[in-house]
């Protein structure tokens, strides 16, 4: 079992930045992926950006140059560093690892609100 939380969430206006954090505890040895994904009012959650255990990321293409994602050197804590935010980006932002056996494990979400 591996425990996800989010934090780092709030209200930025359009054009700031902010860094997300997500700390995961328990079977953190299992896990060879880990990753952002958001979800906005009314849409569906999409991929944001991942990164395997072998440092390899992933982005989309909306957030290409815009957001980075990293981990600490003991690959327990998730980050996701965003800049030039826009009005787009506000939605809740969630944590998820895979490990390998594949199983996904999710966070509760921390929310990200742009606006002026």
């Amino acid at each position: 079992q591996v425990q996800l939380v989010e934090s780092g969430g709030g209200l930025v206006q359009p054009g700031g930045s902010l860094r997300l954090s997500c700390a995961a505890s328990g079977s953190i040895f299992s896990i060879n992926a880990m990753g952002w994904y958001r979800q906005a009012p009314g849409k569906e959650r999409e991929l944001v950006a991942t990164i395997t255990s072998g440092g390899s990321t992933n982005y989309a293409d909306s957030v290409k140059g815009r957001f980075t994602i990293s981990t600490d050197n003991a690959k327990d804590t998730l980050y996701l560093h965003m800049h030039s935010l826009k009005p787009d980006d506000t939605a809740a932002y969630y944590c998820n690892v895979r490990t390998a056996s594949g199983l996904g494990y999710w966070g509760k979400g921390t929310l990200v609100t742009v606006s002026s």
